[in-house]
């Protein structure tokens, strides 16, 4: 397996991880899975990520349906069963990540989850906002010593300290999330990406929910180290998701636009004279001239004075101070430049 950067190494060369999640997009169907990957990898993402739910080990007949939509399930149970795959077919799928270059990510909801992804040796671990509090999986992966991103959309500032506690010694990012599908504007909440970084001292990001690039860009101005989305073939797919999620096309220009952005935040902050931007100078810069006929030993005032392109050809713009009140040595025309023999 090659050894994939941590996030905190994603952090200190200013690039972002970006990952997409399909979680129940492929609605059960491994054929659709598989064309997932190879759709997501095309666009450039780091990591595609999927959710590992075993039904028994999660759920129960009991668990009522988030949203009531399935014509297919009768409870949430039979639905976690239908979106389950045997360890075989998850293999296969990781084999097919590493294969199309993007990391195979997930988040597991059980610790049978995380006991089948450490058999298949993955390098991270995502735990979703409904199991930021769940200390028996924060457990489980914690002791896996592999490094986690947390999201954060159903926890408290102190459940959420606390989870970043116990999965520090393993690595850890924390995800500013909002639990709705899709997200409003004012409800991303791109400001508590810095907070999280700051109280917590570990790298932060988005986990976005507003089916936009919009979120994901601007968390990358704002200095996000990951930045997750939902992905979908079409928003009018079947599932819980399909709503707040991104298009293929749509999160290639996701990616575009978050590398457009790294580029633009680091480097040279455009402050500093090189040799192009001298060359510019001089073609707008601008030289002191006079704008009417002026005889010999007129003085000159503001308002005689005009600044022409280019520069170079007179007395630079700047000089303006420096020549107001002084005499002329000889009679200029008007539109003449001024140089400095031209002064008494």
């Amino acid at each position: 397996m090659t050894m994939r950067p941590s996030i905190a190494q994603h952090e200190r060369e200013r690039r972002v991880f970006v990952v997409a999640e399909v979680a129940q997009a492929h609605d059960g169907s491994l054929g659709i899975l598989h064309s997932f990957i190879d759709a997501c990898a095309a666009t450039k993402v780091d990591a595609v990520k999927f959710q590992i739910h075993i039904a028994e080990a999660e759920s129960s007949a009991e668990e009522p349906f988030r949203v009531p939509f399935s014509f297919v399930d009768a409870t949430r149970f039979e639905y976690w069963r239908r979106m389950s795959f045997s360890e075989r077919q998850w293999h296969e799928i990781k084999t097919h990540c590493d294969k199309a270059g993007v990391e195979f990510l997930a988040t597991p909801f059980s610790n049978a989850a995380v006991n089948l992804l450490e058999r298949l040796g993955v390098r991270r671990y995502k735990i979703g906002s409904g199991d930021a509090t769940n200390e028996v999986l924060i457990e489980a992966i914690a002791r896996t010593g592999r490094e986690a991103l947390l999201s954060t959309g159903l926890a408290t500032l102190g459940e959420i300290r606390w989870a970043i506690e116990r999965l520090r010694p393993g690595g850890v990012a924390v995800l500013q999330c909002t639990t709705r599908y899709p997200t409003k504007a004012e409800e991303v909440g791109l400001g508590a990406i810095g907070l999280l970084r700051q109280m917590l001292d570990c790298p932060s990001g988005l986990s976005d929910h507003s089916g936009t690039t919009h979120a994901g860009i601007a968390a990358t101005a704002l200095g996000a180290s990951v930045v997750e989305v939902h992905v979908t073939f079409d928003r009018r797919m079947f599932g819980p998701d399909a709503a707040a999620s991104l298009t293929i096309d749509e999160l290639a220009q996701l990616v575009a636009g978050i590398r457009f952005v790294e580029r633009a935040r680091s480097g040279d902050a455009g402050k500093s004279l090189t040799p192009e931007l001298e060359r510019l100078r001089e073609t707008f810069g601008r030289s002191l001239a006079v704008n009417r006929d002026l005889p010999e030993g007129h003085v000159l005032d503001f308002e005689d004075i005009e600044a022409k392109k280019p520069a170079g050809h007179g007395l630079p713009a700047k000089n303006l101070d420096s020549i107001v009140g002084r005499r002329l040595a000889r009679a200029k025309a008007r539109w003449d430049f001024l140089r400095e023999d031209d002064l008494i």
